[in-house]
């Protein structure tokens, strides 16, 4: 059989129907849970659960990446130009007799198209979010009593969300191209960060509660780790994509030794294909070992600030809980970090080491968010009393 289109269109309308069928699962359990609340106590559960569902499906999106299952439908948005892979069943024999063990196959076509199915479903509810966000605004400022800000985020949120559905037709039309892959992964990361926002805002303060703050320095150290986090996070795809875990299968040393040779030009060369240089040879042994040992030395790097924030914020009893979360986030991302080395990439200890990251990203925007400034004492001025004060 001919190679299928890259894009056919012609299945997208029943692709977004199917996305609107499984946003209406959720929709109707926060309808039903929440139906004697407010618009806006609703409009709240149905973020919170969105936000739920978008960090299923970053494990999912690693689950078909890790299960080889990112062309398992060759084409976007479809399979085959079917909106399932039950229409493309004479392709999939196909692809599958001519190479048993290849990229298409009946099973990675279905969970392609699984993660496809979610991805659209999510993005339904953020639509949702994004309409009865802007319903509640307007009217709102029609009653003159406008105590929402205008939500300019939400449609920031769902522009974000459309790039990333650009993303993962490229990933697919490219052939898993490195670069691409990662900046899916970096997108997904985002989007997270989006709705977390999104899901604290939104949440009303308790008067009652203890007010968090923390100093400057903390403030600083927190960002720090954000930011190194999220470049961590982005090695960790390079070195997926590229299939670079099993390049050093002991540790602490890497093939023996403690300086293996590497080769960085090679392995951080950005815009190339999977697997080849951008002069088209094979990229070496030596460059994948460059890409696992970068992504290593930046782990012990991540995780010294991860303890340090993490003893921090323990030593004030309105931080307690985020520490332990960080706590138990950095035990399990060690574990899972030396299981993928030494037990040769086993596919739980991946996506748990994937479900980690992206549980580390949201608990720093989540405890960066919580962070109230004190407000200055205003102490009044002194004035000298008046011989009508001492009468």
């Amino acid at each position: 059989m001919n190679a299928p289109e890259l894009y056919n269109l012609s299945p997208l309308a029943s692709l977004l129907l199917v996305g609107a069928v499984l946003a209406l699962g959720p929709v109707l359990w926060v309808w039903l849970r929440h139906r004697h609340t407010t618009p806006l106590k609703k409009l709240q559960a149905l973020r919170l659960f969105t936000l739920f569902l978008t960090f299923d499906l970053i494990l999912f999106g690693a689950f078909t990446r890790l299960s080889d299952s990112g062309l398992g439908c060759p084409d976007w948005p479809g399979c085959y130009g079917n909106a399932s892979p039950w229409g493309a069943d004479d392709h999939i024999n196909a692809a599958q007799s001519a190479m048993p063990s290849g990229p298409v196959t009946e099973a990675k076509a279905w969970i392609e198209m699984l993660h496809r199915y979610l991805a659209t479903g999510v993005g339904a509810l953020i639509v949702l979010s994004t309409m009865l966000s802007w319903r509640d605004w307007l009217r709102q400022k029609k009653e003159s009593r406008v105590t929402l800000p205008a939500p300019w985020l939400e449609t920031f949120t769902l522009f974000w969300v459309c790039l990333q559905g650009a993303f993962g037709a490229l990933t697919v039309t490219m052939k898993l191209f490195p670069a691409i892959v990662t900046l899916h992964l970096l997108g997904a990361f985002g989007l997270l960060v989006l709705l977390c926002i999104q899901v604290v805002r939104g949440t009303p303060s308790d008067p009652s509660s203890t007010t968090r703050s923390m100093g400057e320095g903390l403030r600083l150290w927190l960002r720090w780790t954000f930011a190194l986090l999220v470049l961590q996070v982005a090695l960790g795809g390079w070195v997926s994509t590229n299939y670079a875990v099993l390049a050093c299968s002991d540790f602490p040393t890497c093939q023996g030794r403690w300086w293996p040779e590497m080769n960085f030009s090679q392995g951080f060369e950005v815009w190339r294909p999977l697997g080849l240089t951008a002069a088209g040879e094979h990229i070496s042994f030596a460059a994948l070992t460059a890409i696992h040992y970068v992504h290593r030395l930046m782990a012990l790097v991540v995780l010294m600030l991860l303890i340090g924030l993490a003893w921090q914020l323990n030593r004030t009893p309105s931080w307690r809980t985020p520490s332990r979360v960080l706590a138990a986030l950095i035990g399990l991302q060690t574990a899972t970090g030396l299981g993928n080395v030494v037990l040769g990439w086993p596919l739980l200890a991946a996506l748990l080491h994937t479900g980690g990251a992206a549980a580390l990203v949201l608990t720093l925007t989540w405890t960066a968010l919580l962070h109230q400034p004190q407000a200055a004492q205003v102490v009044p001025e002194k004035r000298p009393l008046s011989r009508r004060t001492l009468a």
